[in-house]
């Protein structure tokens, strides 16, 4: 089923079914069972752990400690991951800024390429990948088991509106500390905010109406220009850290200056949505929410629903 709630389904049943849709989806790609690129496998399977923490902030408060075991266990399986990803990730962060601005001579930095490839073979052990691939399937079936004695018992949107509220309130502090202070942490701070109130939209994909399908569509651009912009950001540190192994200062000066102007754009695009993403009040998001939720649910079921 998809990563969304359904109507004929208790809201706690289907928060917990969700979790485990996503957890086995991580372990499938883990272990093998899909037969994709490994680096594809990685990425998957990250994307599936941030669902499911996404998903646990929404239920934060009524999980109490569950909440932050099963958050610090999750968010472990995917730091063990991501060295292994970001080092794919840079290739294609850099081949995506090439495409970007390959009328200015991007392809001038050879050997910025060629010592992220050198990166990433470095960081591609066989051994070592087998190792944490494998350790992170035995966690994820083990918390996969756990989700059943989950401790839920409020029902209905009174399980998931307080969670929405706080996950809105969040983001829109996130958008005036980058507003007030534009530093590369906090945009990505914002990032983590936006990409928590895009999944819960997603999970409520079923009370859309055609404004609200437009806010998704929003916040998926704001998450993919600021996951852009913090890519950046690593690749960014990631040069200057050994300036050298990546080539002459002149082309590395050259390479970086660009890095920066890419980030001003996709920075620039992303607070001006972000502002009309985050417009309303909360209270007044809260309303609207309740009022989708109670329309969907008092609308005459469909035969074959």
């Amino acid at each position: 089923m998809a990563y969304r709630l359904e109507r004929d389904e208790s809201v706690i049943a289907g928060l917990k079914r969700v979790v485990r849709e996503e957890m086995d989806s991580a372990d499938e790609h883990l272990s093998g069972k899909k037969k994709v690129r490994r680096d594809k496998a990685i990425h998957e399977s990250r994307k599936s752990i941030k669902k499911v923490r996404a998903l646990l902030r929404l239920v934060s408060e009524e999980l109490g400690d569950v909440w932050k075991r099963e958050n610090a266990r999750l968010r472990d399986i995917a730091r063990r991951l991501s060295d292994f990803r970001d080092a794919f990730a840079m290739i294609a962060t850099f081949d995506d800024l090439k495409k970007t601005y390959k009328k200015e001579r991007a392809g001038q930095f050879a050997s910025v390429r060629a010592g992220l490839v050198t990166r990433r073979r470095q960081s591609s052990h066989e051994e070592d990948v087998a190792l944490v691939l494998n350790e992170a399937v035995s966690s994820l079936r083990n918390a996969s088991k756990r989700v059943k004695s989950w401790p839920l018992h409020t029902d209905g949107y009174g399980a998931i509106g307080p969670g929405l509220h706080l996950t809105y309130r969040t983001g829109r502090k996130a958008l005036a500390r980058v507003q007030k202070d534009p530093q590369a942490l906090n945009y990505h701070e914002l990032r983590k905010r936006v990409k928590d109130h895009w999944y819960h939209m997603r999970l409520l994909e079923d009370l859309w109406t055609g404004v609200m399908v437009a806010y998704e569509k929003s916040l998926k651009d704001l998450e993919t220009w600021l996951g852009d912009d913090h890519n950046l950001a690593v690749l960014r540190d990631r040069v200057v850290a050994e300036p050298s192994f990546y080539g002459a200062d002149r082309d590395v000066e050259r390479f970086l200056d660009l890095v920066d102007k890419r980030q001003k754009e996709l920075r620039d695009r992303s607070v001006s949505l972000a502002a009309r993403v985050y417009e309303e009040k909360p209270r007044d998001f809260d309303r609207r929410m309740r009022h989708l939720w109670d329309t969907w649910h008092n609308q005459p079921k469909i035969a074959g629903e």
